[in-house]
């Protein structure tokens, strides 16, 4: 009999302790980019903004904005909203061209990520 509580207690356990693996292993990955990966624009943005799908550490996080040369286009720091699921960064005017969003964030468990994509602001008429 308490062979047969052990079995059923520990199957209780498993589910729960598995469950609890795959919440202890999150990362924050881009949920929606503005403006988004592959985006073309007819008007260059004043701001970029990504939403995470978990929350973010505001001391980790960093987001940058580069022209087609490379070189940065951002006009402060990266902001965090209060949520902790939202970074933004104000960039200067964009001329015309691809630009290259790199970003990389600390999710609150700990865990790193990052990622870049690219927009274009078209030429006008």
């Amino acid at each position: 009999m308490k062979t047969f509580k052990l079995l059923v207690f520990g199957a209780l356990l498993l589910p729960a302790s598995v469950a609890g693996l795959r919440v202890a292993s999150a990362h924050s990955f881009p949920e929606q980019e503005t403006p988004s990966a592959g985006e073309r624009l007819s008007a260059p943005p004043s701001e970029v903004t990504i939403k995470f799908d978990a929350p973010i550490e505001k001391l980790f996080a960093k987001l940058e904005v580069l022209d087609p040369d490379g070189k940065p286009e951002t006009t402060g720091p990266p902001q965090v909203d209060p949520t902790a699921l939202t970074l933004s960064v104000k960039v200067a005017a964009l001329k015309p061209g691809d630009y290259t969003v790199k970003w990389g964030v600390v999710c609150i468990d700990s865990h790193h990520t990052e990622g870049s994509y690219v927009f274009t602001v078209a030429g006008g008429g």
